[in-house]
């Protein structure tokens, strides 16, 4: 394989269109590492205070404004972790997190992890993210 990631199901684990199971970087490039991102705007403001699948939505937007900073696209993108709020339904997060899904080439890998609570108690859920960004 050349520079960039590799995307893994083997036939003995679950396959699941919205995940993957594995991702291997290799060759020449950067890892880019995105730290957890909140529904909150550069000026302070929290968004949609009390839903998840609004926040969610958010919260991926500035994922992409993050890599594009960094000259990557969603192509580049192989790992999400996602800390939801004890409580909240994840599934709605999911309905938040369609548009973006729909615009990936691969599904990354995901972790979800629940969690009591996050830096502030209007914050649903928090994403970082892993991209690889082949030298050209």
């Amino acid at each position: 394989m050349k520079s960039g990631v590799e995307f893994l199901n083997p036939d003995e684990l679950l396959k699941n269109p919205a995940f993957t199971q594995i991702a291997v970087t290799r060759g020449n490039g950067s890892t880019i590492y995105i730290g957890g991102q909140n529904a909150i705007t550069k000026d302070l403001k929290i968004i949609e205070k009390g839903d998840i699948a609004k926040q969610t939505e958010y919260i991926l937007k500035n994922i992409e404004i993050a890599l594009d900073a960094c000259d990557a696209s969603l192509d580049d993108l192989f790992k999400l972790t996602i800390y939801i709020v004890q409580g909240q339904d994840v599934l709605k997060g999911f309905e938040g997190a369609q548009g973006f899904l729909k615009k990936l080439s691969n599904p990354p890998i995901i972790s979800g992890i629940v969690v009591a609570g996050l830096a502030n108690p209007d914050y649903l859920v928090e994403i970082e993210a892993v991209a690889f960004k082949k030298e050209k």
